[in-house]
């Protein structure tokens, strides 16, 4: 970053920590601040802050949350006899957008990868049992679990590894369909999509 000033070339290095930001991207987000007003600036500091000072993990589903429990642990019209565990919170929204699923949630925030040194012990599965039990869950049994970790190898790993933690327990635990998305051609569509495809198939 010898080109910029150095308060610049900070900023282009900060912005290239993000996710899935490189330094094309950087050098754009960082000339974009530099041209906004100083309100905007501080502004977005201060969203910034005000985030990392009031989120913090549900001690019960690990949502992102500012009131804990969360609004979706509180709420007495969701079916608490059914948990979805999801890898991310921003996958509980994806869930949510169905308008389908009234149950109750579980966040791992991240999935098994042996490569990334990331075992069963990095995720939030500790607090997962206990809700299992009819006394943690305001006297309601359990009847389901829904497994909706992402189709790819660390999401079936995730998900294998789950099943087998909590099947001797008795419970029904099930993962979700996978398959042909909507709208899509069949000769765009390779085999492993093809073949969960033909494996979820249903009548009609």
């Amino acid at each position: 970053m010898l080109d910029y000033s150095e308060p610049v070339a900070k900023l282009i290095d900060e912005f290239k920590r993000l996710p899935g930001i490189g330094g094309k991207s950087a050098q754009r987000l960082a000339f974009y601040v530099l041209r906004r007003p100083l309100a905007e600036v501080e502004q977005f500091a201060s969203a910034l802050l005000e985030v990392k000072a009031k989120i913090v993990f549900c001690t019960v589903c690990n949502n992102l949350t500012d009131v804990n429990p969360c609004l979706y642990c509180t709420d007495p019209k969701r079916d608490r006899s059914i948990i979805c565990i999801v890898e991310e919170p921003y996958n509980l929204v994806a869930v949510e957008k169905t308008r389908s699923y009234r149950g109750l949630y579980h966040i791992l925030h991240g999935t098994l990868s042996p490569m990334r040194g990331i075992g069963p012990d990095e995720l939030m599965l500790a607090n997962l049992l206990p809700r299992l039990r009819p006394e943690n869950n305001e006297g309601v049994e359990i009847k389901e679990l829904i497994v909706a970790t992402n189709p790819n190898t660390e999401g079936e790993a995730t998900a294998n590894y789950i099943a087998r933690l909590l099947k001797p327990l008795g419970l029904l635990v099930t993962r979700i369909a996978m398959g042909m998305p909507v709208g899509a051609d069949l000769e765009f569509v390779d085999e492993v999509t093809m073949d969960k495809a033909l494996t979820n198939r249903h009548a009609i």
